[in-house]
C-alpha cells in the first residue's frame, strides 16, 4: 500500500494535478485525491497545498517527493535490468564522432556491430560541433578529450600520440626544424583542435607561436593540404603515419612529445545503461584493441588504448 501511495503522489507531483494523474494512471480523480489524503494522514504531515488553480508542495513534501522519485527510478531500473538479462541489444543506437574518426574505423564497427545485433538499428552524425547528449537524444558521443559537465560520464577508448609531418618536397624547399622555436618560421597547417597559434609542447615544456598558412576543421583535410606540400601539421599520429610509409610524408622534430589526443565514449548516465549503449561501447573497445594489435604486428607506430574504465568527468 505504501509503494502504490508513493506513486500515486509522485505522479500527481510530476502531472501538477490530480487530474493528469488520475489519467495516467487510469483511476478516479476522486480516489487519487482520497489516497493521497490518507498518505499525509498517515504520515502525520502536509506533503501539498492546494488550490483551485495550483498544487504546491511544502518543504517537507519537497523531500518526500524527491526520495519517492528516487524509488520509483530504482524500482522502474530493476525491471528493466531482468528484463535485458533475456534479450540482446536491440532499438535505435544515436552516434556521434568526429568526422575522422567515424570515416577512418567507426564505419566499419558500425557495420560489424549491426551484422552482430540485426535488432539494432543506427543514426551517426559526423561532425565537428559540440553535442549534448542529454539535450539531444544521442546514446554515445565520441569526444576528443574530456567535457567539462559532471553530468556526464566518459569511458576511455583510447590515446593517441601527436606528432608533426610535412612533405619531403616541403622539406627540401624550406628545411627541416631541430628545435619547436623554429617553428615560428615556418609555414604551419593548423586544425580547430590546435588550440589556436600557439602549438604546446610537453618535452621540451615549451609553447610555440605559430602563423598558419591554412587552418581546417577538418585533420584528414589538413593532411592532404601537407601532402601537397603547404607546410607543416600537427596531428595524432595514426593520420599520417600510413603516408610516412609511402614516403610522401616526413616526421618532423621526431624527439619531441606533444600533448595527446584522447578519445572517450560520452554518455549520460553511469546508474543505468541501455543494453544497447554498453555493448556498443564495448564493442567499440575490443574492435580497437584488435585493430591495434594488427597495427603493432604490421610495424606502425601504435595508439596508447587507456583503461577501459568509467571516469566521471570533472565538473
Amino acid at each position: 500500500m505504501g509503494l502504490d501511495d508513493a506513486l500515486i503522489f509522485t505522479r500527481v507531483v510530476e502531472c501538477h494535478s490530480f487530474t493528469s494523474a488520475a489519467l495516467t494512471l487510469n483511476m478516479q480523480k476522486s480516489t487519487v485525491s482520497r489516497r493521497i489524503a490518507q498518505l499525509e494522514e498517515r504520515l502525520g504531515v502536509r506533503l501539498l497545498n492546494r488550490t483551485t488553480r495550483k498544487l504546491r508542495l511544502t518543504e517537507v513534501g519537497q523531500a518526500y517527493y524527491e526520495r519517492c522519485r528516487q524509488i520509483m527510478q530504482e524500482f522502474a531500473e530493476a525491471e528493466q535490468a531482468i528484463m535485458q538479462l533475456q534479450s540482446e541489444p536491440t532499438g535505435l543506437l544515436r552516434v556521434s564522432s568526429p568526422i575522422e574518426f567515424g570515416q577512418l574505423f567507426l564505419g566499419r564497427v558500425v557495420g560489424e556491430f549491426m551484422r552482430r545485433y540485426p535488432a539494432i538499428q543506427v543514426e551517426v552524425e559526423l561532425t565537428t560541433r559540440t553535442i549534448d547528449p542529454v539535450e539531444e537524444g544521442i546514446d554515445v558521443v565520441i569526444h576528443r578529450g574530456r567535457l567539462q559537465d559532471s553530468s556526464l560520464v566518459a569511458r576511455p577508448m583510447m590515446t593517441s600520440p601527436r606528432q608533426l609531418f610535412a612533405s619531403p618536397d616541403y622539406i627540401a624547399q624550406y628545411g627541416m626544424p631541430k628545435r619547436p622555436e623554429e617553428l615560428s618560421q615556418h609555414r604551419c597547417i593548423n586544425t580547430l583542435m590546435d588550440g589556436g597559434r600557439k602549438w604546446h609542447f610537453n618535452e621540451p615544456n615549451v609553447s610555440v607561436q605559430v602563423t598558419p598558412v591554412l587552418v581546417a576543421n577538418n585533420i584528414t583535410f589538413a593532411r592532404e593540404v601537407a601532402i601537397a606540400g603547404a607546410g607543416i601539421i600537427n596531428v595524432p599520429a595514426f593520420i599520417a603515419e600510413p603516408y610516412v610509409e609511402q614516403g610522401l610524408l616526413c616526421r618532423v622534430l621526431e624527439h619531441v612529445v606533444l600533448p595527446s589526443t584522447e578519445l572517450y565514449a560520452l554518455y549520460p548516465s553511469r546508474r543505468f545503461q541501455a543494453m544497447k549503449v554498453k555493448a556498443f561501447i564495448d564493442f567499440m573497445i575490443e574492435s580497437l584493441e584488435k585493430y591495434l594489435s594488427s597495427e603493432v604486428e604490421a610495424g606502425a607506430k601504435p595508439l596508447i588504448l587507456s583503461a577501459a574504465e568509467e571516469a566521471d568527468l570533472p565538473g
